[in-house]
């Protein structure tokens, strides 16, 4: 009788090893990772002196953005400097001054491990010609220094959404005096590992 229970069991254990490695295999196969895009648009506040003033006039925009999204299979760390030179400024505030743009993907898909970290530091640029013209240069507050004129507010959450492109998490940059926003959208992209 314990005879045919061992043999019973010597036979139980090769089918264990071979069925053993399916599971995991199957489960690696479909393992779902992300990928970001990070969008750009710039607009302004209905009270901006740039809509009060200057409807109509062509300017440009640059700004700088620090972008750290690091993971295991794929590592970026460094400054964006997108420019727009050739804005129109809108006629009412409801309409962007720089229409939604694309401002960087990855191409790797990884594992979660939650958002890019992306901070606007900088914001220059100028509209009009002549006596009427406006400059433009915001910058972040930095520990130790004055406070700048036109003082650069990173980091503002906005609430999330979709569009086409998808679900997507949305920040906003706004200058204080020019009264300009630039805002963010990170999009995370499913994908498979």
């Amino acid at each position: 009788m314990r005879f045919r229970t061992f043999c019973r069991l010597l036979a139980l254990v090769p089918l264990t090893f071979a069925l053993a490695p399916v599971g995991p295999v199957l489960g690696a196969a479909a393992e779902m990772g992300v990928r970001h895009r990070i969008d750009v648009m710039v607009s302004a506040e209905p009270d901006a002196p740039v809509l009060s003033r200057l409807k109509g006039a062509k300017g440009e925009l640059s700004f700088t953005v620090r972008l750290s999204a690091n993971s295991k299979e794929s590592k970026f760390f460094g400054m964006l400097r997108p420019s727009f030179p050739d804005i129109v400024v809108p006629d009412g505030p409801g309409k962007p001054l720089v229409q939604q743009t694309k401002l960087w993907e990855e191409d790797v898909c990884h594992q979660r491990r939650g958002l890019p970290k992306v901070t606007v530091t900088q914001l220059g640029g100028h509209f009009a010609q002549g006596e009427g013209r406006i400059e433009i240069s915001a910058i972040n507050r930095h520990i130790g220094v004055l406070v700048p004129p036109d003082e650069l507010t990173p980091g503002i959450k906005l609430d999330q959404g979709s569009d086409s492109f998808g679900l997507f998490y949305a920040f906003r940059a706004q200058s204080r005096n020019s009264r300009l926003n630039v805002d963010l959208k990170i999009y995370p992209i499913d994908c498979f590992l």
